[in-house]
């Protein structure tokens, strides 16, 4: 193929894709030349045999696979955002050659040596200090890539990275399948009872969209308690729909539990093969956390106080309910309606009441735009005349303080069936002053879509998701660093919720509230009283939500801590699940895992193996954070300011923890955390 949208860089601004013109015939010939050209870039950096500069051998290396970095970011974006039979009979062929070119780059003995020799002559070099830690860093990713290995080892750790790529590839095709296979079809209308009208509306058109007519479809989510149990009044309908979203991998279409116990088992011997005890040794070694005692010790802390606050919250539930039937139990398909009910006694707040208040285009404009405008002095210009990779993609100029462009947002916000679960962050550019490239990044969600002409109503939790993914896309605006290795989210894994999480705050900020927070229909502010029966019943539900992240994050190290594959066999996933939680001691039968094994994308197709329990320890620096926004030391402007220069510009170019003590004054500290999951007596 001579013509191809990917063989040379876009014309179009910020070298957005051109999406108008990228077709699937396209992806294959782009991801082998792209392969193709980066082999014969690595070998024009070993031909010779000299001396290896950091110019010839480390900025060469940060040169090499642009037309493969470009076909990579679009198509995996693609996977996740809109995926088809043929992009997924794509996603099949191409990812274990993937593994394998990766293999072919990191196991380059002569490439190998010329870093290794830099290495060890790097305080001679005379290097400035991102291209020290540039140095550094890929001398730490080339030997935990296994380049010390001998021949034997490399040739059977290309094998097992080949498996596991063809096996996370399986299970994320499984799981979306299994997921649009899951939702659950009513037939008569009053089963919906407690829902809203826009939302039994959503349900109709979901079914329309199914070849069902007459009928009501509730999606799933990829997560194990659907927002949508918080409403509906029918005790089996519940029941029914909390079953299909926890069956997900199990029973009769148990692939994804026996690819989740292979998965762990090949992680295990890769890891034994590397010489670390477990999967989870060698994945936290390159993070903050540093070793798996810590994280641990952290884990082990907050266990305790959640089980006691979830037992505390189970017991005034249950008497609540048996206020009207006296033989009532709580199961776990009661626990969100039943907390709903007694959320909106206690405070006076009806959840359903307060979605005419956040009508999605004022949150985004009034609410996530205007805060970062607030804080950061960005302002945003929809460009209509900018295509994305589906119809319902809208593009956005981002312009700094002084008006200098910054780069584009894309935003991807409506569920569909080619849409895996979930919410995140993708980069299509990454920003670098070596390349001479600014950030073009999209946020993708899952919000129910409207019918036609309706406006998008969010739950308070869908407007929390909207701030964190905008708090990763302004991680990837914000780089400001010389090699596209250290751009914008470039970070540890159990660093980079962080910027994101802190970019929550602002959704509940009074001058941001009051500026989004306006009725639909009437353009009215949200009353007052209302904001106040809000904040008053912001803590209630912290032990559900505490102890369900929790038994996510013990699972998910549980399947990494197994001390080699031999361990794994013949175990089966439902009953190993079941034994982790117990031994963990977050084992609840109303209160699941936030995901299950059979549906654990995070872990078992995504970047989060081992690494789960990032979200939480990036929230100890997340609270220590917002408590310096708010102590009023200084203006917000002026803090947006200095967090933006400190942490959110410098991606990975410094050590993380050392950006944040830069702003912060010190290192992070655990007790605002404590306070605010109410986990302190």
């Amino acid at each position: 193929m001579t013509s191809n949208p990917f063989f040379e860089r876009s014309a179009l601004p910020y070298e957005l894709p051109p999406f108008a013109e990228i077709r699937d015939e396209h992806y294959l010939p782009a991801f082998e030349r792209g392969m193709a050209e980066q082999l014969a870039e690595i070998g024009a950096i070993t031909v010779d045999g000299g001396t290896p500069t950091f110019a010839d051998t480390v900025v060469a290396l940060e040169r090499s696979g642009a037309l493969l970095t470009r076909v990579l970011n679009v198509f995996f974006n693609v996977v996740s955002s809109d995926s088809s039979e043929r992009i997924e009979a794509i996603e099949a062929e191409i990812s274990p050659r993937l593994a394998a070119h990766r293999d072919a780059v990191y196991l380059d003995p002569k490439l190998f040596a010329r870093i290794d020799s830099l290495y060890q002559r790097r305080t001679e070099l005379g290097l400035e200090a991102e291209e020290a830690r540039l140095l550094e860093q890929y001398h730490i990713r080339f030997v935990r890539a296994g380049a010390r290995l001998d021949t034997e080892g490399q040739a059977g750790l290309r094998e097992l990275n080949a498996e596991l790529t063809t096996a996370a590839t399986e299970f994320g095709q499984n799981l979306l399948a299994a997921t649009n296979a899951a939702t659950l079809v009513v037939e008569h209308e009053e089963e919906l009872s407690g829902l809203g009208s826009a939302a039994v509306s959503a349900a109709a058109e979901n079914a329309r969209s199914l070849g069902r007519e007459n009928a009501w479809a509730l999606p799933l989510q990829n997560v194990s308690n659907q927002p949508v149990l918080a409403e509906l009044a029918d005790r089996d309908v519940r029941r029914r729909m909390l079953a299909a979203s926890l069956g997900r991998g199990f029973g009769p279409d148990s692939r994804n539990a026996a690819l989740a116990v292979r998965i762990a088992a090949l992680r295990a011997e890769r890891a034994a093969l590397l010489g670390y005890p477990d999967h989870a040794a060698y994945a936290v070694e390159d993070q903050t956390a540093k070793t798996a005692g810590a994280v641990e010790d952290m884990l082990g802390r907050l266990v305790p106080p959640a089980i006691a606050n979830a037992e505390r919250e189970a017991a005034e539930l249950t008497a609540a309910m048996r206020a009207d039937d006296a033989d009532a139990d709580l199961r776990a398909w009661d626990w969100q309606f039943e907390s709903e009910k007694l959320r909106a006694e206690r405070f006076s707040l009806d959840t359903e009441a307060l979605r005419p208040y956040f009508e999605l285009e004022r949150v985004l404009r009034d609410g996530v735009f205007f805060a970062a405008e607030q804080v950061y002095g960005i302002t945003f210009a929809e460009r209509d005349d900018l295509v994305g990779y589906h119809p319902e993609v809208r593009v956005f100029e981002v312009f700094d303080a002084d008006g200098g462009a910054l780069g584009l947002f894309l935003a991807d916000f409506f569920a569909r069936p080619s849409k895996r679960g979930g919410a995140w962050m993708n980069e299509l550019v990454s920003q670098s002053r070596l390349l001479g490239t600014r950030p073009v990044v999209v946020n993708n969600l899952n919000i129910a879509k409207p019918p036609e002409g309706a406006p998008a109503l969010l739950t308070w939790d869908n407007v929390r998701t909207l701030f964190h993914e905008f708090g990763h896309a302004l991680h990837g605006l914000f780089s400001d660093v010389r090699f596209p290795f250290f751009a914008g989210t470039e970070v540890p894994r159990d660093f980079v919720e962080f910027p994101s999480q802190v970019n929550e705050m602002w959704m509940s900020r009074p001058e941001v509230l009051a500026n989004y927070a306006k009725h639909v229909e009437t353009g009215e502010p949200m009353p007052a009283e209302l904001v106040e029966r809000m904040a008053a019943a912001g803590r209630f539900g912290e032990g559900f939500r505490t102890v369900e992240y929790l038994a996510a994050a013990l699972l998910d190290w549980a399947w990494h801590r197994v001390p080699g594959p031999d361990a794994l066999t013949d175990v089966d996933a439902e009953a190993f699940e079941e034994q982790a939680l117990e031994k963990a001691g977050v084992a609840m039968a109303t209160i699941p895992p936030r995901y299950r094994t059979g549906y654990f994308a995070h872990i078992f197709s995504g970047g989060y193996a081992a690494g789960y329990y990032s979200y939480i320890w990036s929230e100890v620096l997340d609270a220590d954070t917002v408590r310096w926004f708010e102590d009023g030391a200084a203006p917000v402007r002026e803090k947006g300011e200095i967090f933006r220069r400190e942490l959110l510009s410098r991606g990975g170019s410094v050590d993380p923890l050392t950006a944040f003590e830069s702003f912060r004054g010190r290192a992070p500290e655990i007790e605002p955390l404590l306070a605010r999951r109410g986990l302190v007596s």
